[in-house]
């Protein structure tokens, strides 16, 4: 099991705040696993014990609509925590995180990540102010739904998958491999039109595609777009 103290991904969240003293300790009561590509990390309405702290690998943030269809909220990596504001709020989680691929995570229990909470002034700091910037996030992603056409909503998440994410150095396509029905669900659009707009961006020499891998040609015209 490695050590909090020694762990590089830490310093990607609000668990850089902690001090040697309280690294040891988290240490001592984490627990780390496996998650399997496809399986959940918890779903939504689930009343966490703790959060997870995302040691390798990326995650879906989904919820479900009332006709049932998935709406992909964002994508999370290595170096996030996951449950912070719904153990502030003492409330069920509101979206279910999943597996894209297969992940190690930290789970650590509520009662350690409180005592950090209530002790430790540049931990809390970071907790409120990562939640104050997914609610920003979750601002900005109503605005998008709302005001930008499907096709522009394309073009942004392409581009997000590719600022985040990058891209292969071989064959220079997304490292981030979504499937239509995913994709679709990030933009808030039926499959069958993603896969359209997919054909039309392709036709455009905008993309290239070859199966679920998505090669951005035309990087600046995306970003006109």
């Amino acid at each position: 099991m490695s050590k909090c103290e020694q762990c590089i991904v830490r310093q990607f969240s609000s668990l850089k705040a902690l001090k040697k003293d309280e690294l040891i300790s988290l240490s001592n009561c984490k627990t780390n696993y496996t998650v399997k590509k496809g399986e959940p990390i918890f779903t939504e309405g689930e009343n966490l014990k703790g959060v997870f702290c995302i040691k390798d690998g990326i995650c879906k943030m989904t919820k479900l609509s009332s006709n049932g269809n998935e709406q992909i909220v964002k994508l999370i990596s290595k170096g996030e925590l996951l449950g912070q504001r719904s153990l502030i709020s003492e409330e069920p989680v509101n979206l279910s995180a999943v597996a894209l691929d297969d992940m190690q995570v930290c789970f650590i229990p509520k009662t350690e990540v409180m005592g950090f909470f209530n002790k430790n002034n540049d931990f809390s700091m970071n907790v409120m102010k990562t939640i104050c910037g997914d609610l920003k996030d979750s601002d900005d992603h109503v605005v998008t739904m709302a005001q930008k056409s499907v096709k522009q909503r394309l073009a942004e998440v392409l581009l997000y998958l590719y600022d985040t994410f990058g891209a292969d150095e071989a064959d220079k396509s997304l490292n981030v491999k979504l499937s239509r029905e995913e994709l679709a669900g990030m933009i808030g659009t039926a499959t069958e039109s993603c896969i359209r707009l997919l054909s039309d961006f392709k036709k455009n020499g905008l993309i290239e595609l070859s199966g679920k891998k998505i090669i951005l040609a035309d990087i600046d015209k995306l970003r006109k777009m």
